[in-house]
C-alpha cells in the first residue's frame, strides 16, 4: 500500500513560511528590540532589494572613476588635474552610494560609531606625498565602511579572507 501523499501545496506553504520567519530575523522584527535593518526599511520607500542594486551600482561606478583617477595620476602636464577629478568624483559616488542602505542622516550619525571609526578616519585623512597609498587604504577602508551597513556582510567577509588565507 502506498505512503501518504503529500500535496506540493503543503510544501510550499511551509516553504513560504520559512522565507517569511527568515525575512523577520534578517529584518530584525523577530527579536524584541528592533534591529538596524528594521529601521531602514521602515525609514526608505525604497525595497531593500532596490537599495542593494543603487548601492553595488554607485560603489562600483565610484571605485572605477577612483582607479581611473589613480591610473591618469601618471599623465605629463594634465595628469595631477584628472587624478584630482576623477578621484574626487570617485570618492562622491562612492560614499553617496551609502545612502542607498541607510539614508544620509542615519549615515552620518553612524559613521563615528566605534565599529566605523577607524574606517571614517583614514576615508577622510589626505596626505599628498602618500596618495597612492591613501588611495589604496581608502578604497579598503569605504569597502569596509559600506560593507557594515549590510547585515552580516562584515562576517562574510571575515569568514572568506581567513578561509582564503589558511
Amino acid at each position: 500500500m502506498p505512503g501518504p501523499v503529500v500535496s506540493g501545496e503543503g510544501q510550499r506553504s511551509r516553504g513560504a513560511d520559512g522565507m517569511d520567519k527568515l525575512k523577520r530575523v534578517l529584518s530584525g522584527r523577530d527579536t524584541e528590540e528592533p534591529g538596524g535593518l528594521a529601521e531602514v526599511i521602515d525609514a526608505t520607500s525604497l525595497g531593500w532589494g532596490t537599495r542593494v542594486k543603487g548601492f553595488i551600482a554607485c560603489f562600483v561606478i565610484g571605485c572605477l572613476c577612483s582607479l581611473l583617477g589613480t591610473c591618469l595620476l601618471w599623465v605629463p602636464r594634465k595628469g595631477l588635474m584628472l587624478f584630482a577629478v576623477f578621484y574626487t568624483l570617485g570618492n562622491i559616488a562612492s560614499i553617496g552610494s551609502t545612502c542607498f542602505l541607510m539614508g544620509p542622516m542615519k549615515q552620518l550619525k553612524r559613521m563615528f560609531e566605534p565599529t566605523r571609526l577607524i574606517a571614517t578616519i583614514v576615508m577622510l585623512w589626505r596626505k599628498e606625498g602618500l596618495a597612492l597609498l591613501f588611495c589604496i587604504l581608502q578604497f579598503f577602508a569605504l569597502t569596509w565602511y559600506s560593507i557594515s551597513f549590510i547585515p552580516f556582510a562584515r562576517d562574510a567577509v571575515k569568514k572568506c579572507v581567513s578561509v582564503c588565507l589558511s
